[in-house]
């Protein structure tokens, strides 16, 4: 990876997908990183100090600095090492809008959902939130045409740029919803580009040495929904 990027530092979760776009960022760009692997329920002194306000993984320290989103993690990224790697987003600024608006929809109408498929209490909460995911996952099919303009597999074009970041950050747990949930978010019968793109993507050498295990993630998934379910029945 590449040098002289000064200090940077990842503090992280392993099974986190936001965690996992800062890295595929970091990957792609080629740039050397310290992973910090934080434990949530006892929160470091540096993490708290570094994100007071939302307390969330993922944080990005850079010389001491730190930027937390990781949406904004990965901008940053962009705009800090425009000269390092590959460019993630587009020089033209039209294209540059584009990418950004559809980024914005897998963050607002896809991940947001799906985090409530996890979160909600009730069955009918939980049926809503799926319900919507899904509808975005098809317009998303739409956003995908769009914005790879028949040039290749990627929100890019023939290159990994910044929507397959925020999108492949979430490739795991995709994969993980029909164990956990008995339904495919991806699938190739009804949003076909999106299926071809998640297997094209998977294929990357960056995708396989920052992507989580499926199998650990439903593991973490049931552990962390059984003490959902703990918590809410003591209450």
């Amino acid at each position: 990876m590449a040098g002289g990027e000064g200090a940077l530092k990842l503090l992280g979760m392993w099974a986190s997908p936001y965690v996992t776009r800062a890295k595929l960022a970091l990957h792609i760009k080629g740039l050397r990183y310290e992973n910090v692997e934080e434990d949530l329920g006892n929160k470091s002194e540096l993490f708290l100090i570094s994100n007071p306000v939302h307390k969330t993984v993922p944080v990005l320290i850079h010389n001491g600095k730190p930027i937390c989103e990781s949406s904004v993690i990965v901008q940053y990224i962009e705009d800090a090492f425009a000269d390092v790697g590959p460019s993630l987003l587009p020089t033209d600024p039209y294209e540059r809008a584009i990418a950004r608006f559809w980024a914005a929809y897998v963050e607002d109408k896809l991940a947001n959902q799906w985090v409530r498929v996890l979160r909600d209490k009730t069955d009918e909460e939980r049926a809503e939130a799926m319900r919507q995911t899904l509808a975005a996952v098809e317009v998303l099919e739409v956003g995908l045409k769009e914005c790879s303009g028949g040039k290749g597999a990627f929100f890019g074009g023939d290159r990994v740029g910044y929507i397959d970041v925020l999108l492949g950050g979430m490739v795991s747990w995709v994969k993980a919803n029909e164990p956990l949930f008995g339904i495919k978010l991806i699938d190739a019968a009804k949003t076909p580009l999106l299926a071809a793109w998640m297997e094209s993507f998977c294929e990357l050498d960056v995708a396989k040495a920052v992507l989580q295990d499926v199998n650990e993630v439903v593991e973490y998934a049931k552990a962390v929904q059984a003490r959902m379910a703990a918590a809410a029945a003591n209450n």
